[in-house]
């Protein structure tokens, strides 16, 4: 199956990448032979491009997470014990999910909170891939992530080490910023060089990997090789058009659920603060970026605008806009074949950053 760049091919997806040194480009082209049907579906799963149409698939899970997740969410109260109420559910819906054989999961103390080691097939031990899972910052974690982990770690050939933040209402957003920070420097001290270590995450996380780059700038300390943003929120003002024009569209965030969480995580800070809206932070400097949305949920404009912003500040960064998906579609691959082939794109965009 032949190799396919890792950015969209619509204007909108630029990298200024130099070329891969030929032995890194012989093997993104040594890719296995499909035989069995099975391995045929798979195949054609991970050939799957941003600007096709949606899959039958892809259609269908858009119609039960939006009569099952979206619904349970909106119904929920605007309140602490309406996060509650949802992160309550999140942990029986993690403890349902089942793995292939073969993954293996370790956990791993950090002090303030805690993460969990990822390894499927055989990944380097000396690459890690730093994952901030999503979740508004007040649900989700590393079991809830298993999918998205296992997966990320078997395209990548990298250990993950999903990292299992402190939540809200509990706590906030820059106690999770402070772990995530943590977290780095565990990676750090293990003797994990910068440049072997990536870092990513989607929605919130995808905000906190925003967030954590530029703490790691101004704490003056080296920078990962690469990152990934799934969907991320950037603006946790909600500012971006797509909040409105998508609200509809989105068959996983309640709009206005999100925009009440927004305003409370911003309540007494001033609008550029860098922990509030990363993208309008100083992104000089940050290592090659990776942004992913779907062209129908609301978060669709904050993934343009830091696209954007990452390339105006000189930042090699790669768009990525697939159509009529669900929010961060790759951690429904079970279900979605366009979440599959998502997984390649990051392992080629990783491959193209020499990550």
């Amino acid at each position: 199956m032949p190799s396919t760049p890792a950015s969209d091919p619509t204007p909108s997806s630029t990298s200024a990448s130099a070329p891969p040194d030929a032995g890194r480009m012989e093997r993104r082209r040594l890719r296995p032979v499909a035989t069995t049907r099975r391995q045929r579906g798979v195949a054609r799963a991970l050939a799957l491009e941003p600007g096709s149409p949606a899959s039958l698939q892809a259609r269908v899970a858009n119609r039960v997470i939006r009569m099952v997740l979206r619904s349970f969410w909106a119904a929920s109260p605007l309140t602490d014990e309406g996060l509650l109420r949802v992160q309550r559910a999140a942990a029986v819906l993690a403890r349902l999910q089942s793995t292939p054989r073969g993954v293996a999961f370790e956990p791993q103390d950090l002090g303030t909170c805690s993460a969990e080691w990822v390894r499927a097939g055989r990944p380097d031990e000396d690459r890690v891939f730093l994952y901030l899972h999503g979740g508004g910052y007040f649900f989700g974690g590393p079991r809830l992530y298993r999918p998205l982990n296992w997966r990320l770690s078997a395209a990548t050939r990298r250990v993950v080490l999903a990292l299992d933040y402190r939540l809200v209402p509990r706590h906030t957003p820059a106690d999770a910023l402070e772990d995530a920070v943590g977290a780095y420097e565990f990676l750090l001290g293990r003797g994990h060089a910068p440049e072997n270590i990536v870092v990513g995450g989607d929605s919130a996380g995808g905000h906190l990997t925003m967030a954590l780059l530029l703490a790691l700038k101004q704490r003056d300390l080296p920078l990962p090789k690469a990152a990934v943003c799934l969907s991320p929120w950037v603006d946790l003002l909600c500012a971006a058009d797509s909040h409105h024009t998508n609200e509809r569209t989105d068959c996983l965030i309640p709009a206005k659920n999100l925009a009440w969480l927004g305003r409370d995580y911003c309540d007494g800070k001033p609008e550029d603060d860098p922990l509030h809206a990363p993208a309008r932070g100083d992104l000089t400097g940050l290592p090659p970026m990776l942004f992913v949305a779907s062209s129908t949920e609301i978060l669709r404009d904050d993934t343009r605008d830091a696209h954007e912003r990452a390339l105006a500040a000189g930042v090699r960064s790669v768009h990525q806009e697939w159509d009529g998906l669900a929010h961060v579609f790759p951690i429904f691959a079970e279900f979605v074949p366009e979440g599959k082939a998502a997984y390649r794109h990051i392992a080629d965009f990783l491959a193209d950053a020499g990550a």
